[in-house]
């Protein structure tokens, strides 16, 4: 049986058809609506194009932000202007089929879980890294939600007591030191420092940042300054993981987001900080690391499989 599934990001609404096995049949993307009150009508449009050619038995909407643990409610969303929406049900009355909530990186994660890189295991944690850091957790083939219906916020584990204030309102959260955005300021950081190299200063704007682009091709270059700034980020995430597996034990850790592009270059200095992090590293099983296989499709194969099992 097939089933929709439609990511919602900050700038566009991207939707398909996906078959049993994962396999997106119908892709669509549409620009996200800048007034909040016409994304349900977009996304009841996009599903009624999908629909129109292919049997479907549910629909799956995959959004950052916190959402109930009825899967009903999204209770705050960083990108679009919800408090306290009740969109699942705005959704069924639009659409006329069962429809399942989801945070994105939820979704992400356990598309990766069932048709990515994570096939084969029982426990998985998926991080993504992108401006910030998001988290799945997978425990015994199950999706972890929580009690309240929030859990895998990793990127908001205190890593550093009082340290870089984050957007959450906290300090010292891991995706101050282990995301995009910290790949950037740690760039901007040797930059100011005159260390490593020239590649970094010269790549700086006047504003004291250097650019996603000019960083990727600074890294690809293997330029010391830019490759410092990497062996950071990937030792804090390292760190990170190391308490993860502390905590959640799982049998594999899957990288997604923007920053995984940089593959073994993001993993060597990820796996030595985390060996040193583990308790007990060296006498139990530890974890695997691998790269997210499903690129930007992962939230949107993840929510229609979802959907499907939710709606039985």
């Amino acid at each position: 049986m097939r089933n929709v599934g439609i990511d919602i990001g900050g700038t566009k609404i991207a939707g398909g058809v996906v078959a049993e096995d994962g396999t997106i049949l119908e892709q669509r993307r549409v620009p996200t609506p800048i007034d909040p009150s016409a994304l349900a009508d977009a996304v009841a449009d996009m599903v009624a194009e999908l629909t129109a050619v292919h049997d479907v038995r549910a629909v799956g909407v995959a959004a950052a932000g916190f959402i109930d643990a009825s899967r009903s409610v999204i209770l705050h969303a960083p990108n679009i202007d919800w408090r306290e929406e009740p969109l699942r049900a705005e959704l069924e009355a639009r659409i006329g089929r069962p429809v399942t909530l989801e945070n994105d990186a939820n979704a992400a994660g356990w598309g990766e879980f069932r048709f990515g890189a994570g096939r084969g295991v029982r426990d998985m944690v998926m991080i993504t890294l992108g401006t910030g850091v998001g988290g799945a957790v997978i425990i015994d083939g199950e999706l972890l939600l929580g009690g309240n219906g929030t859990a895998a916020e990793l990127g908001h584990i205190r890593f550093e007591r009082g340290g870089r204030p984050c957007g959450c309102g906290q300090r010292g959260c891991l995706e101050q030191y282990a995301s995009g955005r910290a790949l950037q300021r740690e760039a901007a950081d040797i930059a100011a420092s005159g260390g490593a190299g020239a590649g970094l200063a010269a790549a700086r704007t006047s504003e004291g940042i250097v650019p996603a682009a000019a960083m990727a091709r600074l890294i690809a270059e293997g330029d010391p300054g830019a490759i410092e700034a990497v062996h950071r980020v990937a030792t804090a995430l390292g760190e990170g993981c190391g308490a993860f597996q502390a905590v959640l034990d799982p049998q594999l850790f899957v990288i997604g987001g923007g920053v995984a592009d940089l593959g073994e270059r993001l993993l060597q200095p990820l796996r030595s900080a985390y060996a040193t992090a583990v308790p007990g590293y060296g006498e139990h099983a530890v974890a695997s690391f691998a790269i997210a296989t499903l690129g930007n499709d992962a939230g949107l194969i993840g929510v229609a499989d979802l959907a499907g099992s939710r709606a039985r």
